[in-house]
């Protein structure tokens, strides 16, 4: 049960996991830094199991008190996880949520692919992540662009993240061949550049090679800089065959160099 919850929380989607604490932990970092409350949510499929969740989530919570001075709240909740989680932080007015999840080897591919459909249409961006904080905090931040209209909307998202953790900014580009498509990645480009310099933000433009595509470049371009976060837009209208073969953005979400990546999703 979750009460007196008077700022936007940070939700972390909660399965007893591993991946779940490192996300917890992360959780706790961004709560600290922000003066924002996290909340454990766990999804069931049947209610009658929510009652020993909630005593189940309540000692973690204690734990947790215990061990960095910040209790989380709890929800228990009986439902689909690919709405459920959404519809508590529409219900919260989540600031962001915290998952972890795991890359793509072998069957955990599947798993990757779950974290995504968990992610689209979420009003609050995801942070998802692979491992426990690292020394490797948010002061370098990656921000791959392209051709698409709505990778302007992170831009705000930017300026939070820069306010919070006083970062500096790497944008990255591939230059493709396609005139179009070359064209209006140039005018997000400028788009970027003159609202990061409006709100007096650090950063440095990066064109990438563009052999291996945007997604590999820029894992590979964020981890040469050591970077603390990616942050990337998902796909407007994502397919089907997206979530089971992998989206780009899926690829960066669980890259092998386990850098953590924000998920801002386009709205109308």
């Amino acid at each position: 049960m979750v009460e007196n919850i008077d700022k936007k929380p940070i939700v972390v989607p909660w399965d007893y996991s591993p991946k779940a604490e490192c996300a917890l932990l992360h959780a706790i970092d961004f709560a600290l830094a922000l003066d924002r409350e996290v909340i454990l949510v766990h999804i069931t499929k049947d209610a009658i199991d929510n009652a020993l969740n909630v005593e189940r989530l309540n000692l973690i919570a204690e734990d947790v008190m215990r061990k960095y001075g910040i209790r989380p709240g709890v929800i228990v909740r009986t439902g689909n996880i690919f709405t459920e989680i959404k519809n508590i932080i529409a219900e919260y007015d989540a600031q962001l949520a915290v998952m972890g999840t795991h890359g793509l080897k072998g069957l955990q591919k599947f798993t990757g692919s779950w974290a995504l459909k968990v992610i689209t249409g979420s009003k609050a961006p995801f942070i998802v992540v692979q491992d426990k904080p690292t020394a490797a905090d948010i002061r370098k931040v990656v921000l791959p662009l392209d051709f698409k209209l709505e990778e302007r909307q992170k831009l705000v998202w930017v300026k939070f993240i820069a306010e919070t953790f006083k970062c500096k900014f790497y944008l990255c580009y591939i230059e493709n061949s396609d005139q179009l498509i070359r064209k209006r990645t140039q005018a997000n480009i400028s788009a970027a550049i003159k609202y990061l310099e409006s709100n007096q933000i650090n950063y440095e433009l990066q064109r990438l090679a563009g052999r291996d595509g945007l997604a590999v470049e820029t894992v590979n371009f964020a981890q040469s800089v050591g970077s603390g976060l990616i942050i990337i837009m998902t796909t407007k209208n994502i397919r089907f065959q997206d979530y089971m073969l992998g989206a780009a953005e899926q690829q960066i979400i669980a890259n092998e160099a386990k850098i953590p990546v924000m998920c801002v999703n386009p709205m109308e």
